[in-house]
């Protein structure tokens, strides 16, 4: 396998990590490349892919909370480590490096007048519905340059728990669209459980409703809680489908793929096994001597 190829291979298993372990993955495909400087400059492009697909949090340089690094978020790039992302919360812009994932160097931000309070009200719905239902999740929410009435909203939640051999991570994304006022998304979910063995489940759930003339005649305020509380009802479905759905797997999908008891039909005695052994062991030796 040459360089290129060694690269190829490093960049598709960084694409493939589970939540919060690219780290680790990382430091796997070191192995593989031997050449730190080559490692770097060669999954440069999938760890910013990574990045911006799996909706990676940064902390905003002079804020107190998190936002969204993403293609929605996504204002300019200075070289092929960093880009320069928005957070309409705090008004401002910040460099992102893909490789140590800091935020830095913030500049003032002026949003667009025209989709500003149509954009805070369904800021401030997301940040309550986020507060009600996710476990230390990132919402971000932003309006598009080319319309003032398409919006994009962004949530993440992220749940590492190594000690115990599992992660997950949660995340959403919809388009308000006021134009043919539609709401449009997809709900993805990512779980990995590895111990004493490796799990995953990767599922994609796409959403598509119309918006009611009581939610586009109304104004920003109750019209973007009356968005949010149509994501909220979607999402609570899905949740309880995704429940049921393993849960029926667990009691039956899961048995059915061994048999309850050994073709004897008999359980077998743990304690015995070692005499089970022992037993076949003397008789093939008894068979040996006899044909001596």
């Amino acid at each position: 396998m040459n360089a290129a190829e060694r690269i190829e291979a490093a960049s598709t298993f960084l694409l493939q990590s589970p939540p919060g372990e690219i780290n680790d993955v990382l430091n796997d495909v070191r192995n593989i490349i031997s050449d730190d400087d080559s490692l770097h400059a060669g999954v440069l492009p999938a760890l910013k892919e990574y990045n911006l697909t799996q909706f990676m949090t940064a902390d905003v340089p002079n804020a107190d909370h998190q936002s969204i690094v993403s293609d929605a978020a996504r204002v300019d790039s200075t070289d092929e480590a960093q880009e320069r992302f928005v957070d309409p919360r705090s008004k401002t812009t910040f460099l992102f490096d893909h490789l140590t994932l800091e935020a830095s160097d913030p500049q003032p931000y002026e949003p667009e007048a025209e989709s500003e309070t149509f954009r805070a009200a369904l800021e401030k719905s997301a940040l309550s519905y986020l507060h009600a239902h996710f476990h230390d999740g990132v919402a971000s929410i932003f309006s598009a340059k080319e319309s003032s009435k398409f919006f994009t909203i962004q949530v993440v939640a992220n749940k590492y728990n190594p000690a115990n051999y599992w992660s997950g991570r949660w995340r959403s994304e919809y388009r308000v669209d006021l134009n043919d006022n539609t709401l449009r998304g997809k709900i993805l979910v990512n779980v990995h459980y590895y111990e004493q063995g490796n799990v995953q489940l990767s599922t994609t759930h796409d959403v598509s409703l119309s918006l009611p003339a009581a939610i586009t005649t109304a104004a920003p305020p109750q019209a973007a809680t009356k968005i949010l509380a149509l994501i909220e009802d979607e999402e609570g479905r899905y949740q309880m489908s995704l429940n049921d759905t393993y849960q029926e797997m667990g009691e039956k999908t899961f048995k059915s793929l061994r048999r309850a008891l050994p073709l004897t039909r008999q359980k077998i005695d743990w304690d015995r096994v070692t005499g089970y052994k022992l037993g076949a062991e003397l008789a093939s030796s008894k068979n040996t001597f006899g044909s001596s």
